[in-house]
């Protein structure tokens, strides 16, 4: 299995659960995190030192990243598994995958590369080299069945964790301002930076600044961040120190963080859809290096970056790219999701409809299924 990011490890360890659940003899090798070492996959090289966003600290990686296909590749080599499980990460894991092929191991993608967004050339390279894909946002499926790849829709894996709670959201987010009063008395931001050191780096200073605007007329703001596994809390108190704000960091579940939220602000990435199934009012951002900007905006096709207003085929919650960033318009547009009532109620009736449009749970389990018959297994 190779799951280079924080997200691929906790999905990739709810796979590996649903599989053992089903046969129990299976036994997994790869890259991955803390979530997939306590599933039972034995780590060859830490997701941590894999999880890269942009061009430059890909660059900046490379010898890491390099290392880490070596030592893969000898893997597939050495031991010839029954199957490669490969999630998300595209660059390194079709390069995988073209291993893999020329050594007649089969190869099943779960969670697919935004392939159609951008480079869609790589559709070509899927279709050479992958046995069959599993899908998880639902015009996904369509896009791969009419270029003539293997592909199921198995669901989105966000929605096992919320329904395992069994959650709905509190009527404090749905009507913040108490009545008969004209503005919230103890104001609850989210800050989801994002769960890699760039995006923190580049995301939470401008995050805090645009708090510290709401602060000047919401003097009791409180700031919630939930903490991404793969960050050392001593990384965030190094932003966190500088600031006036009353932040607390929480480890626990991402939902129960946003269950306590007026509003979010959200790095563009998977905690958009975590944020759109709590149906918290958000405003996406994101600010990579000039670099990887210019690059990104001849290659990139698609009309928006957050994966909400991509599932719902329309700008649902508003999206600030690259020099949009900065803490004045980002408090701007937080205010008005905090005060005008219309705005904010129309949003959070879009989000219920992005939840619905994800389908229901189940994504782990179905995805096993799809492995164990590709290795021949009894399930």
């Amino acid at each position: 299995m190779v799951a280079g990011e924080a997200s691929a490890d906790l999905h990739g360890s709810n796979l590996v659960k649903a599989m053992k659940a089903s046969c129990p003899g299976v036994t997994f090798c790869g890259i991955g995190g803390n979530n997939m070492k306590r599933a039972g996959v034995k780590i060859l090289v830490s997701s941590s030192d894999m999880a890269v966003v942009g061009l430059t600290e890909v660059l900046q990686r490379f010898h890491t990243i390099f290392r880490a296909a070596t030592k893969l590749k000898a893997t597939l080599k050495t031991h010839h598994p029954d199957l490669l499980i490969l999630i998300d990460y595209p660059d390194f894991n079709l390069y995988m995958a073209r291993i893999a092929k020329r050594l007649q191991i089969p190869v099943l993608y779960y969670i697919s590369p935004q392939v159609w967004a951008w480079r869609k050339g790589r559709v070509k390279k899927i279709a050479r080299r992958v046995d069959r894909m599993a899908v998880i946002l639902p015009f996904e499926e369509a896009f791969y069945r009419k270029r003539g790849v293997t592909v199921d829709y198995v669901g989105h894996p966000l929605l096992d964790a919320f329904e395992s709670e069994a959650r709905s959201p509190k009527s404090k987010i749905q009507n913040p301002i108490p009545q008969g009063g004209t503005k919230i008395q103890n104001l609850v931001v989210g800050l989801l930076p994002g769960s890699r050191r760039e995006e923190i780096r580049n995301m939470l200073p401008i995050m805090l600044r645009s708090a510290e605007i709401l602060k000047a007329k919401y003097p009791d703001i409180r700031c919630l961040l939930p903490l991404a596994k793969t960050i050392e809390p001593e990384f965030v108190d190094s932003f966190i120190r500088k600031s006036s704000l009353n932040i607390e960091v929480h480890k626990e579940n991402i939902y129960d963080v946003l269950d306590n939220c007026h509003i979010a602000l959200v790095t563009s990435g998977t905690a958009t859809l975590d944020t759109a199934i709590m149906a918290v009012p958000m405003v996406v951002v994101y600010k990579v290096t000039p670099l990887s900007y210019r690059v990104g905006k001849m290659l990139i096709k698609t009309s928006f970056i957050g994966l909400a207003n991509l599932v719902a085929g329309e700008r649902v919650v508003p999206e600030l790219i690259q020099n949009e960033v900065t803490p004045e318009r980002l408090a701007d547009e937080a205010l008005t999701l905090i005060e005008n009532e219309h705005v904010r109620k129309n949003m959070i009736s879009k989000l219920h409809g992005i939840k619905k449009r994800l389908g229901e749970g189940g994504a782990s389990e179905r995805t096993a299924r799809i492995a164990l018959e590709m290795m021949k297994l009894e399930t």
